[in-house]
């Protein structure tokens, strides 16, 4: 890989901190004034460590896109501070032109593409002229490690959401950079497609090292391909860490809503299926039996279908339940059931 620029030649008055992650947040904070002040990002911790994917997930409005270009030096952090290999990460005021040299930042509008020029120009126009053979091998690598080598004479106008994808982030590698930064990379791409694109790029961080960072509204889209998650919620990281480990134990009910669709539970509701607890719960829907019984107090009160399963919605009058059922003879709709909680999730605090 090409070697970074450090950032202490925009910042002199910095000294490099070590033994800290690739990427090393603290305390911090991003507000936009305007008519009503918003807290986009509020007094963040993270660590991002180098040759991963991390995926930044939430809710739309939870301070993700805020965060990467944070990260990225787009925007400079109110308090708090960020850290590449230990140098304050430059911002607008410490360089003319914003962004990380090491890093390089994909945008789900795909801004940087020359939509009526050909894809093969999009790419190669980031190299110089200096030397050509270079140049055009560099670029034919480049398309054939992004698959899109059958598209090089094709305008980028022409092109479907997934294949202009490719070409972006072809585009942002062909310089070699240390972090590449993607902001809802998989918005446009069918989703009947979106599994190859996740796995392309898994393969190129193994195969090169590169540190990926992502946003995603859409969790089910990195659980498959992060290495790690950082969960926000209202400018906060509620949960950091791998996705099974949050998928399983998350320590905020909203990371169990958004990875898993759980149920969600209070102390009270809980007692109501015989869990005696103090705090709230966590059900994911795979966790719940439904079985017959003309004498129980629950019955199915909706039906989903999703494909190849359905999604029951079963409860009485002041508790609804959806859970994922795989019975052998489907039970129908208005059914007196009884529910088996095989395993739930505890937690502390409902936030």
């Amino acid at each position: 890989m090409a070697q970074s620029k450090s950032a202490c030649q925009y910042i002199p008055s910095d000294i490099q901190k070590t033994d800290i992650s690739l990427i090393h947040g603290r305390h911090v904070s991003s507000i936009f004034e305007g008519k009503k002040k918003v807290v986009a990002v509020d007094l963040v911790d993270f660590d991002i460590q180098q040759g991963q994917i991390t995926a930044i997930i939430g809710e739309s409005g939870s301070g993700k896109s805020t965060l990467l270009k944070l990260i990225y030096g787009l925007l400079e952090p109110q308090s708090g501070e960020i850290r590449y290999k230990g140098w304050l990460v430059p911002t607008r005021k410490d360089k003319l032109i914003p962004g990380h040299d090491a890093m390089k930042l994909v945008s789900q509008g795909f801004d940087d593409l020359n939509l009526y020029a050909k894809v093969w120009d999009n790419i190669a126009s980031q190299l110089p002229n200096t030397n050509l053979d270079y140049k055009k091998t560099r670029t034919e690598e480049m398309l054939q490690r992004l698959k899109i080598d059958h598209l090089a004479q094709q305008r980028v106008a022409d092109l479907s959401g997934g294949e202009r994808q490719r070409v972006a982030i072809a585009r942002a590698l062909i310089n070699d950079p240390e972090v590449l930064l993607m902001d809802e990379p998989f918005n446009q791409v069918d989703a009947a497609f979106r599994d190859d694109l996740q796995q392309d790029i898994r393969q190129i961080v193994n195969e090169i090292g590169l540190t990926v960072v992502l946003v995603s509204h859409d969790p089910a889209e990195v659980l498959a391909m992060a290495d790690t998650l950082i969960v926000m919620k209202q400018g906060k990281i509620v949960d950091l860490g791998s996705p099974e480990s949050l998928y399983f134990t998350p320590k905020n009910p909203y990371t169990a809503l958004l990875l898993a669709k759980s149920n969600v539970l209070t102390k009270d509701q809980a007692l109501s299926l015989s869990i005696p607890t103090s705090d709230s719960i966590a059900i994911h829907q795979e966790w719940i039996d439904v079985v017959a019984d003309e004498n129980a107090d629950f019955w199915i009160k909706n039906i989903r279908f999703r494909g190849f399963y359905k999604e029951y919605v079963v409860g009485n009058e002041t508790l609804s339940l959806h859970a994922i059922v795989n019975t052998a003879t489907p039970l129908p709709k208005n059914c007196q059931v009884d529910l088996l909680i095989r395993q739930y999730i505890r937690f502390k605090q409902l936030e």
